[in-house]
C-alpha cells in the first residue's frame, strides 16, 4: 500500500494512553525537516494550552511547514470519525459493502449521545446517507451502527481502528470507539490526525468528495453542517471538525488549490470561531510555501 509519507523530526513513544506517558527524544538518523517555519511567515502563533496543538504538512511532499505540540497526546474527539470512515471506504472497495447496503441500528448504536440522527432499534440507514451523517451531522449513532456492520461489534472495530492506524504509521493513537465520545483510551497527535487526513485523500479519491459537503437530505428534512471553514478558504475540501468538553474544539482541513496541497490540524481550541480562524491564518501563510504539483 502507497502510505502517505509525514517527515518525522520528532520520535516518540506513547506506550501508556490511559497514563498520558511521553516520552520525545531526537530521532538518529532521521530527516531533519524539523518545523520548518520561514521568517516571512504572517501567521500568528496559536495560544499553546494543555489542549492545543497544530500542524500544517505539504500533501504533496510530506514535509511540516509548522507545528507546535504537534506530538503530545491529545483528544480527538469526533475526528475519530475519519478512520471510521477510511474502514467504511475501505469496505465499499472490497465489495463487503455497497453504497445502498442496508446498516441496522442496534440499541447500542441507538443509544450513543448527541449528535445523532435519533434512530430507533431495529431501524435501519443506507451506506451512503450514512457516509453524509456521519461527515455533515458527525452522527454517532451512524457512526458504531457502521462500526458493528463492519466489525461485528464497536470494540472489534475498535480493534482494526488500530491495526490500520499502525499500518498507516499513526505512532501516537489509540482508539477505543468508533465515534469520538468521551473515553480516557482514547488519544491520538496532531500530526497523526494530518497523516490520516492525507491517507485519506490518497487512497480514495473516489470518495474524497463526501468531506466537501456541506448539507444532505434526511427523511425529507435538510440537515445542514458546521464545518464553516469548507466556506471561509479557497480550495478547502474537507475534512472533519469534533468536540468535547475535555478536548476543546478541533480540526482537519485539506486545501486542494491551485496546485498546492495542504492539510492542516488545529486541536484543542478554546471556542468554534477561534479554531476557525488558526487554521483559516495557518492555511493563508503557509500554501504559498507548499510544493505546486
Amino acid at each position: 500500500m502507497n502510505v502517505p509519507r509525514i517527515f518525522y523530526p520528532l520520535s516518540f513513544m506513547s506506550k501508556c494512553m490511559a497514563l498520558f506517558v511521553l516520552v520525545v527524544g531526537m530521532a538518529s538518523g532521521c530527516t531533519t525537516t524539523s518545523a520548518l517555519q520561514p521568517v516571512a511567515s504572517t501567521a500568528p502563533i496559536p495560544v499553546i494550552t494543555e489542549k492545543s496543538a497544530s500542524i500544517v504538512v505539504d500533501g504533496s511532499t510530506g514535509a511540516v511547514l509548522y507545528q507546535a505540540s504537534a506530538d503530545l497526546p491529545r483528544i480527538p474527539a469526533s475526528l475519530t470519525k475519519m478512520m471510521t470512515l477510511y474502514l467504511t471506504f475501505e469496505a465499499l472497495e472490497s465489495g463487503r459493502l455497497t453504497k445502498n447496503s442496508m446498516i441496522p441500528v442496534s440499541a447500542h448504536a441507538a443509544s450513543q449521545a448527541p449528535s445523532k440522527l435519533g434512530f430507533k432499534p431495529g431501524q435501519s440507514i443506507d451506506v451512503d446517507t450514512a457516509i453524509k451523517a456521519i461527515v455533515v451531522k458527525s452522527a454517532n449513532d451512524v457512526a458504531v451502527a457502521l462500526a458493528e456492520a463492519i466489525g461485528g461489534s464497536e470494540p472489534q472495530f475498535a480493534a482494526l481502528m488500530n491495526a490500520k492506524a499502525r499500518q498507516l504509521g499513526m505512532k501516537g493513537t489509540n482508539f477505543n470507539n468508533a465515534s469520538g465520545l468521551p473515553d480516557p483510551m482514547q488519544m491520538t497527535t496532531a500530526r497523526d490526525m494530518a497523516l490520516l487526513g492525507m491517507s485519506l485523500r490518497r487512497h480514495f479519491p473516489n470518495q474524497y468528495y463526501y468531506f466537501a459537503l456541506h448539507e444532505f437530505t434526511f427523511n425529507g428534512k435538510l440537515v445542514e453542517g458546521h464545518n464553516r471553514v469548507l466556506a471561509k478558504l479557497n480550495g478547502a475540501d474537507g475534512i472533519k471538525t469534533g468536540y468535547v468538553r475535555a478536548s476543546g474544539f478541533n480540526i482537519v482541513t485539506s486545501v486542494n488549490d491551485n496546485g498546492r496541497q495542504l492539510v492542516a490540524v488545529v486541536m484543542g481550541g478554546e471556542t468554534a470561531k477561534v479554531r476557525d480562524q488558526q487554521v483559516v491564518d495557518l492555511v493563508h501563510s503557509y500554501l504559498p510555501m507548499a510544493a505546486s504539483r
